[in-house]
């Protein structure tokens, strides 16, 4: 057995492009809070709803109901979702929670999870500061 270097977590992927709990919308009040008070946008392939939080940094919350389908279904867009989120993280705006919900029927690729993580998240943050209320830096 080879041992892994300090430089790679157990699962491959590199020091620090994990998922942390810290990145992560867990609470149901979190949740409400974001539906309430937050931001709506969507595209073809998400909805997603954007609220500042004051840790200066994106988390993000998924929301996927019965409705997109069985739970082999569910968990392959959370998989995917996860993944466009860690490997934007560092172009996302800092100081916002993140809901994303996908769009049912939408044949959803990472590719189109990352565009569209990245260009709902840029419209709802200037749409946040239109309206006086973005990221805290």
């Amino acid at each position: 057995m080879t041992e892994n270097s300090p430089q790679e977590c157990p699962a491959g992927a590199p020091r620090g492009q994990g998922f942390p709990r810290r990145l992560r919308v867990r609470r149901r009040p979190e949740f409400e809070r974001a539906f309430a008070q937050g931001l709506r946008c969507g595209d073809a392939c998400l909805t997603m709803w954007a609220v500042p939080n004051d840790l200066g940094h994106a988390r993000l919350g998924l929301v996927v109901g019965r409705r997109f389908g069985g739970a082999v279904q569910r968990n392959r867009v959370k998989r995917l979702l996860r993944e466009a989120f860690r490997l934007t993280r560092h172009r996302l705006p800092a100081g916002l929670d993140l809901l994303c919900a996908p769009r049912p029927g939408a044949g959803i690729s990472l590719a189109d999870c990352v565009q569209s993580l990245t260009r709902l998240a840029a419209r709802l943050e200037q749409q946040l500061i239109r309206r006086g209320h973005g990221p805290r830096p």
